[in-house]
């Protein structure tokens, strides 16, 4: 089974400069297979921090990540599904090579982000990994409501400071992929 190690976040670096960076060395991915070899899929609808592969290092984050895939599958198929966690270590090593972004909460530079990226399929960021809060159900009615002309980002944001949101680490890149290494996985029923 996995084990969990939280190292101490930093400020970050990039690129030998110090500016961004993140993580546990144990980081989780639910699921309904098992994803030993992660891969950026596009899809029709934006994400959080654009198409990546989504980790986080809450273990029971990914558990209802699973949970509630296979809740969806098994209403489109009509047949039981088991939820999947896979759990990866992070090589920290040669870190400087990647472009990481680090959001520490839910402040308005990481609104602007998950609008830009939720809003425009097309929109590049630039980072090959990105930490920062999840845009859960009542964080995303929120965002819903700014792209759709609602409400102000301010008002957004002052909603926002009393939601509780998980964790999320997004790798972009495929680049950035190669520093993410399966170790095992488990099933949660």
């Amino acid at each position: 089974m996995c084990r969990k190690i939280r190292l101490m976040l930093k400020d970050s670096w990039s690129r030998g400069d110090y500016e961004q960076i993140i993580i546990s060395n144990i980081l989780y991915h639910g699921s309904t297979i098992i994803v030993d070899h992660p891969k950026i899929i596009q899809r029709e609808i934006g994400r959080d921090f654009g198409f990546a592969f989504y980790t986080t290092d809450i273990k029971e984050e990914a558990i209802r990540w699973a949970r509630r895939k296979a809740m969806l599958e098994e209403r489109k198929r009509y047949e039981k599904t088991v939820p999947v966690v896979s759990c990866y270590t992070w090589e920290k090593d040669d870190i400087n090579n990647l472009k990481i972004k680090e959001f520490s909460g839910a402040g308005m530079e990481w609104l602007d982000m998950v609008v830009r990226c939720r809003s425009d399929i097309k929109y590049s960021h630039g980072y090959d990994i990105i930490s920062g809060k999840i845009a859960n159900d009542n964080v995303g009615e929120t965002i819903s409501y700014v792209l759709q002309g609602i409400m102000r980002k301010e008002d957004a944001f002052k909603r926002l400071k009393f939601e509780k949101i998980n964790n999320q680490i997004a790798f972009c890149t495929e680049k950035s992929l190669a520093y993410l290494k399966f170790d095992s996985y488990f099933e949660c029923r």
